[in-house]
């Protein structure tokens, strides 16, 4: 038989694992190349022989997606799967086209495919867009659980942009296991918020391996959380799926894929930020799960907010820096960080963009609709030295950090500058407290 040749066509994580569970070890097809996007520096290496298995003794290239109808027709490609998350229906179809007119099959693979079953009760937390409470939610998740005296286990979807076959599979137990792991300020801002508060988090390339390995962590597993990205389905099944929206965005929930996705799969459906957005908002987002999952159980939540040091937004010019993906991909236009700033009567948001340098500049260009916000993008060291010279370069009398972790620890910032916390605060019944009674009462769980 004939090997199909397929590309697949990522963004360093969802794509690693559909080749994973799909091709890798399937004599039908052939995986020519992966392409790159979304995430600066990922083309131009190697899917590792390592990781690629015995079909692919010289591992897989990675090339950028703008090369994707050349490849096409260069290595007589027959297929090609799309496979990265929080992008329009307008661009996955877009690639569709692209991928059609150069004489190729166009492939979403699907869940029954791609999900790895547990062997201890899985909850995913997912999102219909980058940004809408995800982590925060799985805190929370993770907290009523070990007040029921419950051991979690936390799996991050994947950010592999380092050594790939070094980040095979990774534990993270301690802060000091970043350092270890050369984490980018991407990959921080998701595991250290776990580790400080005693949780161990598991994350890499192979999701097999990191699966069988967290259901045996020395410390104990009662549970698997799995911690979605973007606004991605599940690698695991879930046995419970819990889906978080934003009504600052409302009507996204039904215009990007695959966040419909998780809002179809969602047997509990979080409306955060609440205390922020306007009642029609969200009564949009009442509207869109009311008709694409009117079985969900719905949970209304809030974002409150509270800082190290109001004195230094009050009355102050500031300068707001941001989660990165959230404002780049995840087109978040009203964060914590501008939260804080209204509450605590900051006099002017200063638009960073005159004085950005390097990468962070070349950000800018790629969405120039962030506008007067700072993305914390900090993928490398060159993007880190970028950040903090642009934020001591500003003309700004403070600084206000609302990054999930302490921007201080890793760039040097001379400027005044107070850090803004959030967590996930629900509102009346039903609230997450009851859906995990549920939970543990199904799942026989001690």
């Amino acid at each position: 038989m004939t090997r199909k040749n397929v590309i697949i066509i990522g963004a360093a994580g969802r794509d690693f694992h559909n080749f994973n569970t799909c091709y890798r070890d399937n004599e039908n097809y052939n995986v020519v190349a992966f392409t790159a996007a979304q995430i600066p520096d990922i083309d131009g290496r190697k899917y590792p022989a390592g990781l690629a298995g015995r079909l692919y003794p010289d591992g897989i290239p990675i090339f950028a997606e703008e090369s994707l109808p050349e490849l096409i027709r260069d290595l007589k490609v027959d297929e090609c799967v799309f496979s990265y998350s929080d992008v329009t229906y307008q661009k996955v179809m877009a690639t569709g086209a692209i991928v059609n007119a150069a004489g190729a099959n166009f492939v979403l693979l699907g869940p029954s495919d791609t999900m790895i079953k547990s062997r201890k009760p899985v909850i995913a937390v997912g999102a219909v867009r980058t940004g809408c409470g995800k982590s925060q939610t799985s805190r929370r998740v993770i907290e009523l659980l070990m007040e029921r005296g419950l051991k979690v286990v936390a799996v991050r979807h994947p950010m592999p942009y380092g050594d790939l076959l070094a980040q095979k599979v990774q534990r993270f137990a301690t802060v000091e296991d970043l350092n270890r792991h050369n984490c980018t300020v991407e990959e921080m801002e998701e595991y250290e918020p776990h580790v400080v508060r005693g949780n161990v988090i598991y994350a890499g390339v192979d999701y097999e391996a990191i699966l069988r390995a967290a259901e045996e962590d020395p410390s104990g597993c009662d549970v698997i959380l799995w911690d979605g990205g973007n606004n991605d389905f599940p690698f695991f099944r879930p046995d419970l799926m819990i889906t978080v929206t934003d009504p600052h965005r409302a009507g996204h929930e039904l215009k990007y894929y695959p966040g419909e996705v998780t809002l179809r799969l969602a047997d509990v459906v979080v409306i955060n930020k609440m205390d922020s957005a306007s009642p029609e908002a969200i009564q949009v987002v009442r509207e869109s799960i009311d008709k694409v999952n009117p079985g969900a159980i719905v949970v209304d939540g809030a974002s409150p907010i509270k800082v190290d040091d109001p004195s230094l937004i009050r009355g102050k010019r500031v300068l707001v820096v941001e989660d990165g993906p959230t404002l780049t991909h995840g087109e978040m236009k009203l964060g914590a960080g501008v939260v804080a700033a209204r509450k605590y009567g900051a006099s002017k948001l200063i638009d960073p963009r005159p004085y950005t340098v390097g990468r962070l500049s070349e950000t800018f260009r790629l969405y120039p609709e962030i506008g007067t916000l700072l993305p914390a993008m900090g993928y490398g060291n060159e993007q880190l030295r970028d950040l903090e010279t642009t934020i001591n370069s500003t003309d700004c009398d403070s600084v206000i950090i609302a990054t999930p972790i302490d921007l201080n620890r890793i760039i040097k910032i001379t400027k005044p500058n107070t850090r803004v916390y959030y967590d996930l605060q629900e509102i009346g019944d039903p609230n997450l407290s009851q859906v995990m009674d549920g939970f543990v009462k199904k799942h026989n769980i001690r």
